[in-house]
């Protein structure tokens, strides 16, 4: 997928990747505005877990796929961001099950880099175990806000524009988020009189 184009013919051999097909006409335009605005997110939050753009690309292709599968019964259920980030985490997970790996940021050299830096943002030590197991363990909206926040440095009011949220609403789920992983791993409660700003 790419340049607005929302490739819908999937082939075994390739997912679809290498030949991507204009949209029909007939494509919901409330999806395909939908896709436009969040298909730069879905790619950096897969690739993220995935290590590889180019797989990010094929799961991300099957996850809008999925989202456009049920887009009427989405709509109906209303929370259109939290139910589609749902697909997307499934999707990302469903792949590394497949493949039989952690998430690539627990693996890959760059982006263990950047957790070092989450653990200087979040101020825990960097001999505390768990830290990554932990983050995969928070609930999908805590999760997705550490994600966005502090592997791939998002700005709050991005983070708020994805996630269909206002900025107090992300930064209540970063708060949360840190709160339940100091908790997960035993640590003490944050310094009153150090507050970071979280952007």
């Amino acid at each position: 997928m790419g340049n607005g184009d929302v490739d819908t013919d999937v082939s075994p051999q390739d997912g679809g990747h290498d030949q991507p097909v204009q949209a029909p006409p007939d494509l919901p335009l409330d999806f395909e505005a939908f896709y436009l605005g969040h298909q730069e997110f879905f790619h950096d939050f897969a690739e993220i877990h995935l290590g590889s753009r180019r797989v990010a690309e094929q799961v991300v292709h099957q996850v809008f796929l999925e989202i456009l599968g049920g887009w009427d019964e989405l709509l109906q259920q209303g929370d259109l961001e939290q139910q589609t980030l749902a697909v997307l985490h499934r999707g990302v997970t469903r792949r590394l099950d497949d493949d039989g790996r952690p998430p690539a940021f627990l693996i890959n050299g760059p982006i263990t880099k950047n957790l070092e830096a989450v653990r200087n943002q979040m101020e825990i030590a960097s001999s505390t175990n768990g830290l990554y197991e932990a983050i995969l363990e928070l609930p999908t909206r805590q999760f997705t806000v550490i994600v966005l926040r502090h592997l791939l440095g998002y700005p709050t009011k991005r983070i708020a524009r994805y996630m269909g949220l206002d900025t107090r609403t992300v930064d209540y789920h970063g708060r949360k988020g840190k709160e339940r992983l100091r908790i997960r791993l035993g640590l003490p409660a944050a310094d009153k009189n150090k507050k970071g700003t979280g952007q």
